[in-house]
């Protein structure tokens, strides 16, 4: 587990606003462990690797393809002992859903599974591009699971289908991301609903309506609340494009006095919002405060520090409003 705020290694995780782009690159790392493609070693080699001390990146061209790729994986790696897989490379023409599937069905292959990535690197696939299903079988199938990191959300601009996940109980999750251009109100809500004893870090980054988001406050009141999360101690609630609002109703919610950091950046954060922060619940019990990538005036970013004098207060990426005064995201299409 990282310290709360995703610095595993894994880019497009870590509070650096260089790597928020429309596209998104892993590091050599995820969880701490050494990422290897299973495509650039022969069977020998990978047979010889640490199974528990490697990330295994798995990748998918089509579905056939993937469920060959698995199969190779089962029959040359020590699966009993691996803890970590990446699941990359789709595009606007296939999914995650026979990922899903697949993983789904050999689990009792993987037994000690406890973090699993879908994602993608491709330098043609944007992150609203980057089509998927329900995601809740692999909670279902793995119930020892501990991180689900789910990057994208397409298809694109309202079409059929894309990304879903269903209310669910899940005894040992400590970590679930949703990096999105635009995270559906169904999703937040499910998640809100959902029964989570064990988890500890939430990450939800909003979107644009256009690109599938919209979720207001109302929707993200059954994670506010709590009370299904009692281990939360991480909140993540990025990217949105009515910051201000989602800032409002955050700083004044009864799960905030337990967390120990807080993430409302990569969104259209401005004073208004800033002055929700600095009215709400006392935020002085934070260890960190991550607005990067907001357009906040210099006067209220200094308010915002001399208020929070023993919190780490991360600031950087002040934007300027556009043309007719517009205000953007940091991830989208």
């Amino acid at each position: 587990m990282d310290d709360g705020e995703g610095r595993d290694g894994a880019r497009g995780s870590v509070v650096d606003m260089g790597v928020y782009h429309d596209r998104y690159w892993l590091a050599d790392t995820y969880t701490g462990l050494p990422i290897v493609d299973l495509q650039h070693v022969d069977d020998d080699e990978a047979g010889d690797l640490d199974a528990a001390g490697t990330a295994w990146r798995l990748w998918t061209y089509d579905d056939e393809d993937f469920a060959e790729h698995l199969r190779r994986f089962l029959l040359t790696v020590d699966t009993g002992r691996v803890r970590a897989i990446l699941v990359q490379e789709w595009g606007q023409d296939t999914g995650s859903e026979v990922v899903v599937e697949q993983l789904a069905e050999h689990a009792a292959e993987l037994p000690g599974l406890r973090s699993i990535f879908l994602a993608s690197e491709s330098e043609h696939v944007r992150i609203s591009w980057i089509r998927h299903g329900d995601v809740t079988p692999l909670l279902e199938a793995f119930p020892a699971l501990e991180r689900l990191d789910v990057r994208g959300n397409g298809p694109r601009h309202g079409g059929e289908g894309g990304l879903r996940f269903r209310p669910v109980r899940h005894e040992s999750l400590r970590m679930l991301r949703f990096e999105s251009g635009g995270l559906s109100p169904e999703i937040v809500r499910a998640v809100g609903e959902s029964d989570l004893p064990a988890l500890e870090h939430l990450d939800l980054w909003l979107g644009r309506a256009w690109y599938g988001g919209g979720a207001t406050p109302e929707d993200l009141s059954g994670v506010l609340r709590g009370d299904r999360l009692p281990a939360l101690r991480h909140l993540g609630v990025r990217n949105s494009e009515i910051q201000d609002e989602m800032a409002a109703a955050v700083v004044t919610a009864p799960v905030v006095p337990r967390l120990r950091t807080l993430g409302l950046g990569l969104g259209t954060l401005t004073d208004r919002g800033a002055e929700s922060l600095l009215s709400g619940h006392p935020l002085t019990h934070l260890t960190h405060l991550d607005l990067a990538h907001h357009y906040l005036t210099g006067p209220m970013m200094d308010r915002v520090r001399q208020a929070l004098p023993g919190v780490e207060v991360n600031l950087n990426e002040r934007r300027s409003p556009g043309p007719d005064s517009t205000h953007h995201v940091a991830v989208s299409g």
